[in-house]
């Protein structure tokens, strides 16, 4: 038996207590060195961080806590050790040390997240740090350091090496290919959750048990790939993941509440202090960014969201990759200043059109950022034929949904205004010609 299985935390996946319930029934183990990273004030500020922010504004329940979502990964994390402890080539590489880290870098590895972390990261300011950076002032000084020390014996440094730094040898290649990869112990997790809180049944549809128990290392030795006999689960997994954008992370209506965060930020985010706003709780980072906007448009925008009434603003355009190429490819993935000056241009030609004053914060270009989601390429091996394939090359679902650009698949550029503005814009009509005229487009 491996030494790995011998860790206080994988024992007490078979324990009658101990443990932390969390959706959808699952039992969390949690020893007494866990609870002490746990209890922690670094760790406890996820628990009013929520994982999906403004999706809640289309699905009401999406409000659960990175802390909740942390403790799944977590549990997962135990999981993928105990299928891998089975496989003589990782047990002679990963040690029971190396397998603690991971478990802790696993349960660590939203630490640095803020409220409404991703879309203030996907405006790529000068001045707004990665929360994978963001995290080492939590990690490497304050209590939670002294937890690993004392507790663990792990040094900080090495946690924030394995989920921030390059591999620096075959062991952190392999443990880093399970906290980031296309199927790492984080979207095993989120898509099961985020779907499960959303109430909708897209990212619940595969067969988890079945791919993690057909988990292996791959060819090179380097990190984990699949049995065939998880071939089917990891299509569906895939496929989960395309709908969960489509459906839930890149719905309208949320893109619409992100692109008036974004804008709002945007317009903010110099007169922040933004190292204390970070460190602050949800509902304290939103009472902060209304005061200091004030009256300003950035209030305008901020009050549609976090108002006493929701006043999201419309859809009035949308392009895609496959029906709209031209203006799509001219606005994916473009720095957020060109959106700004590119939607202040619109407002500028609707003031035209409308006869009547359009204000520069009125109309929101909402395009796929510049960072890409990770590309699923996973080998599958084949035991009778003793052999590995890309998993791309054996399945057609993977090739179409993954192997292509995933984010023009399921990111779209939108246009959104004011819902006044939108429905004079939807009375004129013309609104693509007018596009389409911008001298900056």
């Amino acid at each position: 038996m491996s030494d790995i299985l011998q860790l206080p935390e994988l024992r007490g996946l078979h324990a009658l207590g101990g443990q932390i319930r969390i959706p959808d029934q699952l039992d969390v183990p949690v020893t007494s060195r866990v609870r002490q990273i746990l209890d922690t004030p670094e760790f406890h500020r996820l628990r009013h961080v929520s994982q999906l922010g403004l999706v809640s504004h289309v699905y009401p329940a999406a409000n659960h806590s990175r802390f909740e979502h942390s403790l799944g990964v977590y549990r997962m994390a135990l999981l993928y050790l105990r299928q891998l402890a089975n496989d003589p080539r990782f047990s002679a590489v990963i040690r029971p040390d190396d397998a603690e880290l991971f478990l802790v870098a696993a349960l660590l590895h939203d630490l640095g997240h803020w409220p409404f972390c991703h879309p203030i990261e996907d405006l790529q300011l000068p001045s707004v740090p990665q929360h994978e950076m963001f995290a080492n002032s939590f990690l490497l000084e304050g209590e939670l350091a002294d937890v690993l020390r004392a507790d663990w014996n792990i040094q900080p440094r090495d946690v924030v090496a394995l989920l921030s730094d390059k591999p620096r040898d075959i062991r952190s290649e392999i443990l880093q290919s399970l906290l980031s990869g296309p199927i790492d112990v984080d979207k095993m997790d989120y898509l099961y959750r985020d779907s499960l809180h959303a109430g909708v049944p897209y990212g619940r549809n595969f067969d988890q048990a079945r791919l993690i128990g057909s988990l292996c290392v791959n060819q090179a030795g380097t990190g984990i790939a699949i049995t065939d006999k998880g071939r089917t689960a990891a299509e569906m997994m895939v496929f989960a993941r395309y709908v969960m954008f489509s459906e839930v992370y890149w719905h309208h209506a949320v893109r619409s509440a992100t692109a008036m965060l974004q804008r709002a930020f945007f317009l903010l985010y110099l007169q922040l202090d933004l190292d204390r706003l970070f460190r602050m709780t949800e509902s304290q980072l939103v009472v902060q960014l209304r005061e200091s906007a004030g009256a300003s448009p950035a209030g305008d925008l901020l009050d549609g969201i976090f108002g006493t009434s929701r006043r999201l603003y419309k859809r009035v355009s949308e392009y895609n990759y496959r029906e709209n190429r031209e203006l799509y490819d001219r606005m994916a993935r473009q720095p957020y200043a060109t959106l700004v000056a590119w939607s202040e241009e619109l407002a500028r030609r609707l003031s035209h059109h409308l006869c009547r004053r359009v204000a520069p914060h009125e109309i929101l270009l909402d395009a796929p950022p510049m960072q890409l989601e990770v590309q699923f390429q996973v080998e599958v091996f084949f035991a009778r034929e003793g052999c590995y394939r890309q998993l791309k090359d054996v399945s057609p679902v993977v090739e179409t949904l993954a192997q292509q650009q995933f984010d023009d698949y399921v990111k779209r550029v939108r246009v959104f205004a004011h819902p006044t503005i939108a429905k004079e814009i939807d009375a004129k009509g013309n609104f693509n010609e007018i596009l389409q005229a911008s001298t900056v487009l």
